[in-house]
Protein backbone atom coordinates (compact mmCIF):
# COMPACT_ATOMS: atom_id res chain seq x y z
CA UNK A 1 0.00 0.00 0.00
CA UNK A 2 2.96 2.49 0.99
CA UNK A 3 3.72 1.84 -2.69
CA UNK A 4 1.11 2.30 -3.86
CA UNK A 5 0.45 5.79 -2.05
CA UNK A 6 4.55 6.87 -3.44
CA UNK A 7 3.43 6.49 -6.86
CA UNK A 8 0.25 8.38 -6.45
CA UNK A 9 2.14 11.26 -4.33
CA UNK A 10 5.23 11.70 -7.30
CA UNK A 11 2.47 11.63 -10.00
CA UNK A 12 0.53 14.02 -8.27
CA UNK A 13 3.69 16.21 -7.48
CA UNK A 14 4.43 16.55 -11.33
CA UNK A 15 0.89 17.75 -12.16
CA UNK A 16 0.81 20.20 -9.36
CA UNK A 17 4.42 21.81 -10.67
CA UNK A 18 3.05 21.86 -14.28
CA UNK A 19 -0.05 23.68 -13.18
CA UNK A 20 1.94 26.41 -10.73
CA UNK A 21 4.76 27.05 -12.98
CA UNK A 22 1.79 27.38 -16.04
CA UNK A 23 0.54 30.10 -14.07
CA UNK A 24 3.23 32.25 -14.52
CA UNK A 25 5.20 30.83 -17.89
CA UNK A 26 2.79 29.30 -20.03
CA UNK A 27 5.35 28.15 -22.28
CA UNK A 28 7.40 26.56 -19.61
CA UNK A 29 4.25 24.61 -18.05
CA UNK A 30 3.48 23.73 -21.71
CA UNK A 31 7.03 22.45 -21.98
CA UNK A 32 6.60 20.16 -19.05
CA UNK A 33 3.18 18.82 -19.75
CA UNK A 34 4.34 17.61 -23.17
CA UNK A 35 7.24 15.66 -21.68
CA UNK A 36 6.67 12.32 -21.34
CA UNK A 37 7.29 11.96 -17.27
CA UNK A 38 4.07 10.21 -16.61
CA UNK A 39 4.71 7.66 -19.48
CA UNK A 40 8.20 7.14 -17.97
CA UNK A 41 7.39 7.17 -14.53
CA UNK A 42 4.61 4.20 -15.90
CA UNK A 43 7.53 2.73 -17.58
CA UNK A 44 9.68 2.89 -14.29
CA UNK A 45 6.95 1.82 -12.15
CA UNK A 46 5.97 -1.18 -14.67
CA UNK A 47 9.65 -2.23 -15.03
CA UNK A 48 9.42 -2.84 -11.03
CA UNK A 49 6.40 -4.77 -10.49
CA UNK A 50 7.29 -7.31 -14.11
CA UNK A 51 10.99 -6.69 -15.33
CA UNK A 52 9.70 -8.30 -18.80
CA UNK A 53 11.39 -6.66 -21.54
CA UNK A 54 8.49 -8.19 -24.26
CA UNK A 55 5.84 -6.76 -21.92
CA UNK A 56 7.69 -3.53 -21.44
CA UNK A 57 8.33 -3.07 -25.35
CA UNK A 58 4.62 -4.29 -26.11
CA UNK A 59 3.22 -1.52 -23.47
CA UNK A 60 5.72 1.57 -25.02
CA UNK A 61 4.78 0.73 -28.58
CA UNK A 62 0.79 0.90 -27.65
CA UNK A 63 1.52 3.73 -25.60
CA UNK A 64 3.54 5.50 -28.84
CA UNK A 65 0.00 4.71 -31.00
CA UNK A 66 -2.43 6.12 -28.17
CA UNK A 67 -0.29 9.53 -28.07
CA UNK A 68 -1.25 10.19 -31.87
CA UNK A 69 -4.93 10.34 -31.46
CA UNK A 70 -4.84 12.85 -28.38
CA UNK A 71 -2.40 15.43 -30.47
CA UNK A 72 -5.39 16.83 -31.99
CA UNK A 73 -6.81 17.72 -28.97
CA UNK A 74 -3.78 20.36 -28.33
CA UNK A 75 -5.30 22.30 -31.51
CA UNK A 76 -8.75 22.20 -31.44
CA UNK A 77 -8.93 24.00 -27.82
CA UNK A 78 -7.06 26.91 -28.64
CA UNK A 79 -9.06 27.14 -31.93
CA UNK A 80 -12.29 26.95 -30.00
CA UNK A 81 -10.85 29.59 -27.08
CA UNK A 82 -9.57 31.98 -29.46
CA UNK A 83 -12.47 32.14 -31.41
CA UNK A 84 -14.71 32.57 -28.15
CA UNK A 85 -15.81 29.72 -26.72
CA UNK A 86 -15.50 28.94 -22.90
CA UNK A 87 -13.03 26.85 -21.79
CA UNK A 88 -15.38 23.88 -20.58
CA UNK A 89 -16.61 23.49 -23.74
CA UNK A 90 -13.65 23.81 -25.58
CA UNK A 91 -11.85 21.26 -23.12
CA UNK A 92 -15.32 18.46 -23.59
CA UNK A 93 -15.13 19.29 -27.44
CA UNK A 94 -11.38 18.41 -27.23
CA UNK A 95 -12.16 15.27 -25.04
CA UNK A 96 -15.22 13.77 -27.07
CA UNK A 97 -12.79 14.00 -30.32
CA UNK A 98 -10.07 12.42 -28.64
CA UNK A 99 -12.27 9.55 -27.16
CA UNK A 100 -13.66 9.32 -30.78
CA UNK A 101 -10.03 8.90 -31.89
CA UNK A 102 -9.37 6.67 -29.98
CA UNK A 103 -12.07 4.51 -31.03
CA UNK A 104 -10.97 5.34 -34.53
CA UNK A 105 -7.58 4.06 -33.68
CA UNK A 106 -8.22 0.52 -31.99
CA UNK A 107 -10.34 -0.17 -35.00
CA UNK A 108 -7.53 0.95 -37.81
CA UNK A 109 -5.27 -0.71 -35.22
CA UNK A 110 -7.17 -4.32 -35.81
CA UNK A 111 -7.33 -4.02 -39.38
CA UNK A 112 -3.87 -3.19 -39.84
CA UNK A 113 -2.59 -6.55 -37.38
CA UNK A 114 -1.18 -3.38 -34.61
CA UNK A 115 -1.72 -5.12 -31.38
CA UNK A 116 -2.21 -2.23 -28.78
Amino acid sequence: MAYFVLKALLSGLIIALVSEVALRWPGFGALIASLPLISVMGMIWLWRDKPDAQHMAEHTLATFWFVLPSLPMFLLIPALLVRGHGFWPALIAGRLVTMALYGLMLWGAGRLGLRI
